[in-house]
């Protein structure tokens, strides 16, 4: 039996299953394509000035120990260019110019520029999310994320969040779970 968000603050969770309009359509796709237990992916509606974690946690008493950051990131070594996804905790910032870098295998490593990061994940800048990135991006999850009962996640519009268990965040497509936090 699923079980629906708990300590996440004061929101109107629902299943993300029953309001696909609330989340992105690579979001919407990728869960339709089955690539999480639907069942514990909930989606609330918010006021889209407040999808920065501090107004979020803020404004709906969300603790920030709950919510969790993806960014994207780029980096070269040659000829060879790589993009990635990072997941930390809101509390933590990622180690990306020492361990996520060497991960990598890359020479420089650099967050992605807005506009290359929207376009190529299809999301929204504010709103983008682990679920539903493109197939061949590595996923860095850090390892607090998947000891949290329930994480706050973007839903890849800044109108919306979704919330799923901290450890079904270590099973999507191309997810390493890794010591990423410094």
């Amino acid at each position: 039996m699923t079980q629906t968000p708990v300590g996440l603050g004061n929101l109107d969770w629902q299943p993300a299953a029953d309001a696909p309009e609330l989340v992105a359509e690579p979001v919407s796709r990728a869960l339709a394509e089955g690539i999480l237990d639907t069942g514990s992916v909930f989606v609330t509606r918010i006021d889209p000035t407040l999808a920065d974690t501090a107004a979020f946690c803020d404004a709906f008493d969300s603790p920030a120990e709950n919510s969790a950051n993806c960014v994207v990131v780029s980096g070269r070594r040659g000829d060879q260019s790589t993009t990635a996804a990072c997941l930390v905790l809101a509390t933590d910032k990622a180690d990306v110019n020492k361990t996520i870098r060497k991960h990598l295998g890359v020479r420089k490593l650099s967050f992605a520029p807005m506009d290359d990061a929207v376009a190529a994940t299809g999301m929204e800048y504010g709103g983008i999310t682990p679920v539903g990135l493109p197939a061949d991006w590595p996923i860095l999850i850090d390892t607090a994320v998947t000891e949290r009962d329930w994480i706050v996640i973007g839903s890849g519009i800044r109108g919306s969040k979704l919330a799923i268990p901290g450890a079904l965040a270590g099973k999507l497509p191309g997810a390493e779970i890794l010591d990423l936090a410094i």
